[in-house]
């Protein structure tokens, strides 16, 4: 059996700690010992080359770097003058396979000097735990060499289960702890001097046996009753403790130790109910390419505030019980929407409730959501607002128009644009690159004007115009023929895609009509697996089918209940079901 360490904590205030390396590690040990306030002294040739974190602390005065080889006699007279200048602690961040590892280990063995060589706990008499640090509270995990990652791992997974505020929690415990200590020994020192005086002239042994039996029970009553809570209470309860709890419970127990209740628990089981607000992501439409995250949401939220366009198969996720505000958004109208929006939320918050933001794609991708994180923050929430992420159309629905967005050899770069400027202003053209893939949110009910731009310097809203009065004609247009591709209610059943160019798409879309919301495709990957059709202006293709397999594959008999096999193939019958999306699920 391996052998397991013996786990302390120690003091290392104004300990010396040698540290011998110049790389990343010894910046990392540096840091650590100024963290528990030690004082770290490198060992380093002048010619090292110094990690760049050594360097900034070396600048500022925190380390000190002394600029010369590694010396024997350094463990032993580079210390503290109160213990004969012997250092507390040597940190050697060389190669394991560097004689100079293994010397300095037998070196700090033979004089009691606790010593880590990275990477070698056979060289080591200490190792370094991965700790969670909480105000008082640290937890530190070890793997005993076996794998500092793992022990990081197993650390956060410790430390994310705990309540929050459970190191405050502890300095508040210890408090009441120092406090009863004090409490109790005034009370002894006070009944000692009180049972001198009066049994001055009382001589029986049975009366002092008693006497002193009680100061013992007065002296250790509420340590007991201290000791029992932190032993059996859940660690929820412990960490909702608060500053007015530790005073009632020393009040009470300075007025009456011997009887005072310790202290009124009712209502540490109660969670007071604080208003948050989320803003999460729907997805392009399909409730399935909702994340879990933002479904948990909608299944608890309180109160659901929703953009014009989240499809109603993701509404039809939302309970009955929870109330839904539609935004009520059109042209003209889109600020006073955008402000009713955020005024139902902050009254929402205001109250106490969990306020879901449910909006189309990703937040932080043209939907406003730095806006509505800053005007929340603003109104003193900052500390109260989630952030969801939804997989946003700019590229999902190239995906699932078969486009992808970047491919060797045809295209190394995406760009994501607006259409629509601010105020319905036209935004800024990007100039062409032979591989890059472009991405046009929210354009298509102005595509004729984009494209003008996209294709010409003289477009009213692309032209730019120089001091000499003269049209820049510096930026790369697009030529008319670049492949491109309408792709609306992407993952909805009613997708659809119009595959065509530059010099039709316009015409393709007035033809066609509109079904929003769509976005336009731009760049060589519209043809990288779907080549265009060259005696058509457009190709128009209806519908999706993408999940159709997957679905197929995820459990047949739990979708159909039973699966039947046609004799002698051992194929599933053709079975028809519809799904909660609307759909026929052939299977």
């Amino acid at each position: 059996m391996a052998p397991i360490s013996l786990l302390t904590s120690i003091d290392a205030t104004s300990h010396i700690h040698l540290i011998v390396g110049s790389n990343p590690l010894a910046a990392a040990r540096c840091a650590k010992s100024l963290e528990v306030g030690a004082k770290p002294l490198l060992v380093a040739p002048e010619s090292a080359e110094l990690h760049y974190a050594l360097q900034k602390r070396i600048d500022n005065g925190e380390v000190q770097w002394l600029k010369k080889a590694f010396e024997d006699e350094d463990v032993l007279r580079l210390g503290r003058e109160e213990i004969n200048s012997v250092v507390d602690a040597v940190f050697v961040t060389l190669s394991p396979r560097d004689p100079l590892s293994s010397h300095i280990s037998k070196l700090c063995q033979r004089n009691r000097i606790p010593v880590n060589v990275a990477d070698s706990p056979s060289l080591c008499t200490f190792s370094l735990l991965s700790t969670h640090t909480d105000g008082p509270l640290q937890i530190g995990v070890t793997t005993n060499g076996r794998g500092c990652k793992l022990s990081s791992r197993i650390r956060r997974e410790i430390a994310s289960s705990l309540p929050p505020n459970l190191g405050a929690a502890c300095s508040r415990l210890g408090t009441i702890r120092k406090r009863i200590q004090e409490e109790d020994h005034l009370s002894h020192l006070s009944l000692a001097e009180t049972l001198e005086e009066d049994s001055t002239d009382q001589t029986s042994a049975f009366n002092a046996l008693v006497t002193e039996a009680d100061l013992d029970a007065a002296k250790s009553r509420r340590m007991r009753w201290l000791s029992q809570i932190c032993e059996y209470w859940p660690l929820r309860r412990l960490a909702n403790i608060t500053d007015t709890d530790v005073d009632s419970v020393l009040k009470s127990y300075a007025a009456n130790p011997s009887t005072s209740t310790p202290l009124d628990t009712a209502h540490l089981d109660h969670v007071e109910k604080r208003g948050r607000i989320i803003l999460a992501g729907s997805g392009p439409g399909h409730p399935d390419l909702l994340t879990r995250a933002t479904h948990k949401a909608i299944l608890s939220a309180d109160v659901i505030l929703a953009d014009k366009l989240v499809p109603s198969g993701v509404l039809d996720l939302i309970p009955r019980r929870t109330p839904v505000h539609i935004a009520r958004k059109f042209p003209g109208n889109a600020e006073l929407a955008q402000q009713e929006l955020l005024s139902l939320g902050l009254a929402g918050l205001q109250a106490g409730k969990t306020v879901l933001r449910l909006k189309q794609g990703d937040p932080y991708i043209y939907g406003r959501g730095g806006e509505e994180f800053e005007y929340f923050r603003k109104e003193g929430y900052g500390d109260r607002i989630s952030v969801l992420p939804g997989i946003t159309s700019a590229l999902s629905a190239p995906l699932f128009a078969q486009i992808p967005a970047t491919q060797r050899g045809v295209s190394d770069q995406v760009l994501i644009c607006t259409g629509t400027g601010r105020k319905g202003k036209p935004s800024v053209p990007p100039e062409y690159v032979d591989t890059r893939t472009v991405v046009f949110l929210m354009a298509l009910h102005r595509i004729s004007g984009l494209v003008a731009d996209l294709t010409s310097h003289d477009s009213a809203d692309a032209m730019v115009v120089g001091e000499d009065g003269e049209v820049d004609r510096r930026r790369v247009v697009w030529p008319k023929e670049t492949p491109c591709a309408v792709v609306e209610r992407a993952s909805c059943p009613d997708q659809r895609v119009v595959r065509t160019t530059l010099e039709f798409v316009a015409a393709a879309i007035e033809e066609e009509g509109s079904r929003p919301p769509g976005l336009l495709v731009l760049g060589k990957a519209c043809e990288a697996l779907i080549k265009g059709d060259k005696g058509r202006k457009w190709v128009v293709e209806e519908g999706f089918k993408g999940f159709d397999d997957f679905v197929g594959m995820a459990g047949i008999e739990e979708l159909v209940g039973v699966s039947e096999k046609t004799e002698g193939v051992g194929s599933v019958m053709p079975l028809v079901r519809g799904d909660s999306y609307g759909r026929e699920l052939k299977v």
